[in-house]
């Protein structure tokens, strides 16, 4: 697992892309100029590698407050989805919609199964379907998704000392890691530590 630290490979969210870019930008130039020291990092997009908050407008941020946290109970996650942006045409349960325009679709995208999501692309298109129960359905996989990462985060929370041995842990395993990589910049651009 210490080999992770070296990967070329970083999963990232869309918005983080450009941090990347930047990355490979300063690994290309010392490379170019000190010699091959670091490895230029590549992306790897997931389907939710963009999901917009609750407003169906902006990414989700805990200031803008239309985010669901990996915390939150089960009733809370309903009530966040329930009132979540949709289809913003699609005025009366009616009316046809358009998944490709509905932030829910995106949340299917990454948490129903592909009968799930196809079912409710038609059932949004042929008003087959309503937005609430489209809702549900999403809410119900985002519950079962964080429903383990919620318990295990309650575990932690109550043995403080054990998540503290966990970093420390990891800190004392990437150090001689980060330490061998300075000491190769160090010594590529000419600099002596007293």
């Amino acid at each position: 697992d210490i080999l992770l630290y070296r990967s070329e490979i970083v999963p990232v969210g869309e918005d983080q892309v450009p941090h990347l870019e930047l990355t490979r930008e300063v690994a290309r130039k010392f490379n170019s100029v000190f010699g091959e020291t670091f490895a230029e990092p590549a992306e790897v997009l997931s389907r939710g590698a963009k999901i917009l908050g609750t407003d169906g407008v902006n990414k989700m941020s805990k200031s803008l407050g239309n985010c669901i946290y990996l915390d939150d109970e089960d009733e809370e996650i309903s009530k966040k989805l329930a009132g979540a942006m949709t289809d913003p045409a699609r005025k009366r349960r009616s009316d046809p919609g358009d998944p490709e325009v509905c932030n829910i679709f995106n949340y299917h995208r990454v948490f129903s199964t592909q009968e799930e999501i196809d079912a409710c692309a038609e059932g949004c298109r042929t008003a087959g379907i309503g937005c609430v129960d489209c809702k549900k359905i999403v809410a119900g996989h985002i519950r079962e998704t964080v429903a383990p990462i919620r318990e295990r985060r309650r575990e932690l929370l109550a043995r403080p000392g054990d998540v503290r041995d966990i970093l420390e842990d990891g800190a004392k395993r990437a150090r001689p890691i980060a330490e061998d990589t300075m000491e190769e910049v160090r010594q590529k651009v000419g600099i002596v530590l007293k």
